[in-house]
């Protein structure tokens, strides 16, 4: 089955090379990552829309707010004219934008700032969802695919991550040395660890990163990991990026220091 491909004018295929841009040109993968942006009331934000190849698809199936940020005046100015009062077009940086109501999150990142997008995205508090198109092997990662990552794991408790499928080079232009992946990502409705514990909890699955074996290298932290450790029927040579994150909040917990017992209780 040949490759679907987006028309236009051959000049505007092709992503600036100095922003790491690599434009969708396959049908199937804008339907599939789409698919992904939940149907509901709330409005939508594209990241990085480049010539609005995924924005046509979410203003033609979604009659709800638009808002795209892009960083190339002249693209964005060419969004503005074509899509006119169906989008609101703002020209400014991915990697510091903020939005003040609930909202989704959709965007083709370049490749060469998946990180400080993940990480501006994950310390926002009005996003609810993500369908983001990033490097696969990067986003098998984020997935907790075959083992975590310090920033997975950092977020967990307030996040869920998983992979929504595999994009071929061949979907991109310029074409990539690597192929695509889809991570998805959704604010969890319960915390599993309160948002006020957010900084202990991360100071501990740092800790757990810096050691090869977990237990050791968060004894200072959980005086009773290998006991620990014993209950989750996990062996004492567990690395960090074993763990599920059940896992880490349960260690978590078992680093939290319990309440002192007066005096009076004692007798």
């Amino acid at each position: 089955m040949p490759v679907g491909t987006i028309p236009g004018r051959r000049r505007d295929v092709g992503g600036r090379h100095e922003l790491g841009q690599n434009f969708l040109v396959d049908r199937r993968v804008v339907d599939h990552l789409v698919g992904y942006v939940p149907c509901d009331p709330l409005p939508v934000v594209e990241l990085g829309p480049g010539d609005g190849v995924i924005t046509d698809r979410l203003v033609a199936d979604r009659p709800k707010k638009v808002t795209v940020v892009e960083i190339d005046p002249r693209r964005a100015e060419r969004l503005r004219g074509r899509f006119r009062n169906r989008v609101r077009v703002v020209r400014g940086d991915m990697l510091s934008y903020r939005l003040d109501e609930p909202h989704h999150v959709v965007s083709n990142v370049p490749f060469g700032i998946t990180t400080p997008l993940l990480r501006h995205l994950l310390g926002q508090r009005t996003w609810r969802s993500a369908a983001l198109l990033l490097q696969w092997e990067v986003a098998r990662k984020r997935a907790a695919i075959g083992g975590t990552t310090l920033l997975t794991a950092s977020w967990w408790p307030w996040y869920d991550f998983a992979l929504g499928g595999r994009v071929p080079s061949a979907a991109f232009r310029p074409r990539p040395s690597v192929d695509g992946g889809i991570l998805l990502l959704a604010r969890r409705p319960t915390a599993l660890v309160p948002p006020g514990e957010r900084a202990a909890y991360q100071r501990l699955v740092t800790a757990a990163f810096r050691g090869h074996r977990l237990v050791h290298a968060v004894r200072d932290v959980v005086p009773a990991a290998r006991r620990w450790a014993a209950n989750e029927d996990l062996p004492s040579t567990v690395r960090a990026r074993d763990l599920t994150a059940q896992q880490w909040v349960s260690l978590h917990r078992a680093a939290a220091p319990r309440p002192r017992r007066s005096a009076r209780s004692r007798r």
